[in-house]
């Protein structure tokens, strides 16, 4: 895990929103990253992104179709397998948090299990992203994504 993020399993998630907040977007990312689930301010950050890692969620892998870079698609890697599975549109709109541009992971119009779900991206430094996840309009989860070659 890249150390970074380790330092984000130990931080509340006020503290996690004014990193996030005082960030620029960044570069969509391209190719495949490492997820890490974050379940900010509790005394079981580490277990949980551990467990999550091994048993749920991997991360994701973005595929940038535009010639500009600003759009593509992504498939998320889950199971203890990395199963390639739930697809969302990638592309840059205002965050739901502050209002400011940041990178939408959309599966509004892609993934019947993931319709609700929307997932909000800002590069903190090079190939390191914090991300906010939103069930509708209620934020419900953070996570980290390092691109492969930094973990």
């Amino acid at each position: 895990m890249h150390n970074t993020v380790k330092t984000w399993l130990g931080k509340s998630r006020e503290e996690l929103d004014e990193i996030y907040r005082n960030s620029e977007p960044g570069e969509i990312p391209a190719g495949d990253t490492q997820g890490t689930a974050i379940l900010a301010g509790s005394k079981f950050s580490k277990p949980v992104a551990s467990l999550a890692r091994i048993l749920a969620w991997k991360g994701k892998i973005f595929d940038l179709f535009s010639s500009d870079r600003q759009s593509g698609i992504l498939i998320n890697k889950i199971s203890p397998f990395g199963l390639k599975c739930i697809v969302a549109k990638v592309y840059l709109d205002k965050s739901w948090l502050d209002g400011k541009d940041t990178i939408v992971i959309d599966y509004s119009k892609t993934s019947l299990v993931a319709k609700v779900i929307r997932d909000e991206i800002r590069e903190i430094e090079p190939g390191v992203y914090l991300g906010k996840v939103w069930w509708g309009k209620k934020r419900i989860l953070d996570f980290a994504l390092t691109m492969e070659h930094l973990d």
